[in-house]
């Protein structure tokens, strides 16, 4: 499937990528007119990245309430996911400070190329990452396939376990099913979280502590939540929590069923225990 093919650098020093979300900088920031929805650039034409497919745990979530801080999921595997994609990428040494930002790096940039389409309603750009420069001419389409998915970052994270498979109306059919054999492949042997997750078996949810300090849950759902148990003041009873899912209008496909409804329905609220009812990558999500 065609995609444009970007070359450019990776760059974290100052910024705070983690294990699905890195800057990357084009040789040729005009190349990003290509795509049909605009991303957002800084003045040197750098994009925040949002690596198609995958969702690492969040290092650094600022739930939608006004005035309440930066939250994240257990550091273990968030922190060990966005390591790993630094690693992927080709950099070494890296030292963070305060709120996850990088201070350094060695070396502060790496060269890579990118394919990407459009970009999502916060200017991100929707794309696969890679560590070598492809082929090709900058700027041109590039047709995507299981063989050079493989070499994606975003293929490498769902194969060593350390993100979630978590797919969108507009990745194509053939690409989801190479993802969903790698991250099958490693619930399978147990790798990275799978064993810690509790997505599909549920969780008792005691306080926000619960899905922040302790319990591995896909981040989608982590985000819902969390954002949830943030208006209602230190109250953690999951009593409003189907009405509020019910109020987010989460479009969302269930593969197996072919049925086209929303998150609530997929989700069970049973007192103070919750659970998602279908594996993740059962689940398409219509891009907002």
């Amino acid at each position: 499937m065609p995609l444009t093919l970007i070359k450019g650098q990776y760059k974290i020093v100052g910024a705070a990528p983690d294990g699905d979300s890195i800057k990357f900088y084009p040789d040729d920031p005009d190349l990003w007119r290509l795509l049909p929805t605009r991303v957002r650039p800084n003045r040197a034409g750098g994009v925040q990245l949002r690596l198609d497919a995958v969702d690492a745990l969040e290092t650094h979530y600022q739930p939608q309430v006004s005035g309440v801080g930066v939250q994240h999921q257990p550091f273990e595997y968030g922190r060990a996911a966005a390591d790993e994609l630094l690693r992927f990428l080709g950099f070494g040494e890296v030292t963070r400070g305060r709120d996850e930002l990088v201070s350094t790096a060695r070396p502060e940039a790496v060269r890579g190329s990118i394919l990407t389409r459009f970009a999502d309603k916060y200017g991100r750009s929707v794309a696969f990452a890679f560590a070598e420069e492809i082929d090709g001419e900058d700027g041109s389409d590039v047709f995507i396939d299981g063989e050079m998915l493989r070499t994606s970052a975003n293929h490498h994270l769902l194969a060593v376990g350390l993100a979630y498979p978590t797919f969108y109306s507009k990745l194509f059919p053939d690409l989801r099913a190479v993802l969903t054999e790698a991250a099958a492949g490693a619930r399978e042997a147990d790798e990275g979280l799978w064993p810690s997750d509790v997505t599909n078996s549920g969780f008792a949810v005691q306080s926000i502590a619960t899905i922040t300090e302790e319990v591995v849950i896909l981040p989608k759902l982590f985000r819902r939540l969390l954002d949830y148990l943030e208006l209602n003041d230190g109250d953690p009873s999951l009593a409003g929590f189907k009405i509020y899912l019910e109020s987010r209008t989460d479009e969302v496909t269930i593969l197996s069923a072919g049925h086209f409804t929303h998150l609530d329905t997929v989700v069970e609220v049973d007192g103070q225990r919750l659970k998602l009812l279908v594996p993740p990558e059962d689940l398409v999500f219509r891009e907002g």
